[in-house]
């Protein structure tokens, strides 16, 4: 058995499009431990949210795996069938999607498609299951659930329908909840509420998330760890002290450069980073933000880094950190 509730290796996905292959992941590895909550960072386009799709079997046509292994309590997913995949997926491993207007049904009261996951994945009869259901909405803390459950999408806010989603994704206490950008959509103060939601849910159920999100300040409160995504790839990995004290990738940096600073003594400006994303038609021989960074070297464009380790639970793929370790051997 593996001490890994998640463990990913060397995926590889790609889209094949008409125009070409579209290489939305490039070898990314990544392990979570059951309890533990893991926050993938990164802009639009970086290959967060296919990873998180992929370990669901959730991967949109023409997205075809096509290297590497995903592991997730004790299922090696890539070998697993769509019937084999709809016996785990909200029992085992749960998603709340970014939108949830669009996640929920318009047609459907909220008591119908809670009630649906739980008579799908549990043995309880309707009845059991409308009590059940009475009970995820006041977990997620919504009231006057009786109410609640004969109302459509919708007549609830936007706060709410999160809840919803939530308290579907809760249904069957899943080992596993991937949220992918949950609070995107959201006022500050509900956003606030929402991730304090969830962290009270994790002790109550001792379940691990995945939290996908662009938003730095999101995962610092919450994650244990954190993968940096860049054009299909995680560029640094490590504990959330390591990625905000001692970042080592300039893409990174980048991203903690352009978050304001309440305890800065001068109004400084954020400096954002130049440059536009990588065509993932045509991505470059080297590092993929060789062409934004402002420290890189000729090799960068030419060849893909290795990793190098910080620490035992740290990890960067970057030309500088490489040069470093060479000019220590070098000097010692």
């Amino acid at each position: 058995m593996s001490e890994y509730l998640v463990n990913i290796q060397n995926e590889r996905l790609s889209f094949f499009t008409p125009a070409g292959e579209v290489k939305a992941l490039n070898d990314v590895s990544l392990h979570l431990k059951e309890g533990e909550v893991l926050g993938i960072v990164g802009e639009s386009g970086s290959g967060k949210s296919v990873t998180a799709y992929s370990l669901m079997g959730l991967t949109a046509y023409p997205g075809r795996l096509i290297g590497g292994t995903l592991d997730f309590n004790g299922h090696r997913i890539n070998d697993m069938t769509e019937k084999q995949m709809r016996k785990i997926r909200g029992n085992e491993v749960s998603i709340i999607f970014q939108d949830p207007m669009t996640s929920l049904n318009p047609v459907y009261t909220i008591g119908n498609q809670i009630c649906e996951v739980i008579l799908l994945h549990t043995n309880k009869n309707r009845a059991q299951a409308k009590e059940r259901a009475k009970e995820l909405l006041t977990l997620v803390g919504i009231n006057e659930p009786e109410k609640r459950l004969k109302q459509y999408p919708h007549e609830l806010s936007g706060g709410m329908r999160q809840r919803v989603m939530i308290a579907i994704a809760l249904a069957c206490e899943p080992k596993l909840l991937i949220a992918d950008e949950p609070t995107t959509a959201l006022d500050v103060t509900i956003q606030a509420q929402i991730l304090e939601l969830m962290m009270d849910l994790k002790e109550k159920l001792g379940m691990a998330i995945i939290m996908i999100t662009h938003d730095l300040g999101v995962v610092a409160s919450m994650c244990d760890r954190i993968a940096v995504m860049y054009a299909g790839k995680v560029v640094e990995y490590g504990s959330t002290d390591d990625i905000f004290y001692n970042p080592k990738h300039e893409y990174t940096r980048g991203l903690l450069r352009s978050i304001p600073k309440l305890n800065e003594k001068e109004h400084k400006k954020l400096v954002p980073i130049e440059g536009t994303p990588v065509d993932m038609l045509n991505p470059p021989k080297g590092c993929p933000f060789a062409p934004r960074c402002g420290s890189c070297m000729k090799i960068c464009l030419r060849e893909m880094p290795a990793y190098t380790d910080i620490s035992d639970v740290h990890y960067s793929a970057c030309w500088l950190l490489q040069k470093e370790e060479f000019e220590k051997g070098g000097n010692a």
